[in-house]
């Protein structure tokens, strides 16, 4: 395929980006598409030129590292899939196609296509934990009993990989998917009820303070997740802050 590709081009947080045009030829279908931005960056290397930067590490849809805007989509037109594991095959011969950084107040640009989204650690940090017993008297996780529906939604909360796609899709550029996300996984789990009242309090407060929107209601955030996480999660950590908030002593 010959493609014309679009790229958001930053030299630095503080510099102002633009858009720029990037022919490309011979590119199989079979590729994906980090592969193609791989393509890419040696023609320009070989023509002496600055390659793109991207994030990128594991290329198996697992560490959310290679979080795109790939035509006004995070993570690109197909569904249930990161970046690295987006195929050509999805875009035809001839195709332009516009390639940017995600976009947030609380995701800045470092350079180029590479965001900072140490936002996500700060919140992880504020509650994303549970107190473990290291008396030597720890008990093993296997023997504590967990009805298999409460142990299926903690999987299914757990599998987010905090990529941003949420944050990217919403017009808000909320947060409250991956938040959400983090905080449920725990609260259906028994070794998460130590710090259930002050996690989703101070989860929700640190999200507030790296400068994310509130919660839209249109689910973009959901089509758009990599995971498929549900918007149940985020009806779950709002009851989980309502009752917090009630009996909190902060």
């Amino acid at each position: 395929m010959d493609l014309t590709l679009k790229i958001w081009r930053q030299k630095d947080a503080k510099s102002e980006g633009k858009m720029e045009t990037y022919p490309i030829k011979n590119i199989s279908e079979h590729s994906s598409f980090l592969e193609m931005l791989d393509v890419l960056n040696e023609n320009l290397i070989n023509e002496g030129k600055e390659p793109v930067a991207f994030d990128h590490d594991c290329r198996e849809g697992i560490c959310g590292m290679c979080s795109l805007y790939i035509n006004g989509e995070a993570h690109g037109p197909d569904r249930g899939v990161t970046t690295c594991q987006l195929h050509m095959r999805m875009f035809k011969d001839g195709d332009t196609i516009y390639i940017e950084p995600f976009r947030s107040k609380a995701f800045p640009v470092i350079k180029d296509l590479v965001v900072d989204r140490s936002s996500f650690e700060r919140i992880q940090h504020a509650g994303g934990f549970i107190s473990v017993n290291t008396s030597g008297n720890t008990q093993d996780a296997n023997a504590l009993p967990i009805p298999k529906p409460d142990a299926d939604k903690a999987m299914d909360a757990a599998t987010c990989i905090g990529c941003g796609a949420c944050v990217a899709s919403c017009k808000n550029s909320s947060a409250m998917l991956f938040v959400a996300a983090k905080v449920s996984q725990y609260s259906y789990l028994p070794q998460g009820q130590v710090e259930r009242k002050e996690r989703v309090l101070n989860m929700v407060e640190q999200m507030d303070k790296e400068g994310f929107g509130n919660c839209t209601n249109t689910g973009a955030c959901e089509v758009e997740c990599p995971k498929g996480i549900s918007l149940e999660f985020i009806a779950r950590m709002n009851r989980e802050y309502f009752g917090a908030s009630i009996v909190s002593e902060k």
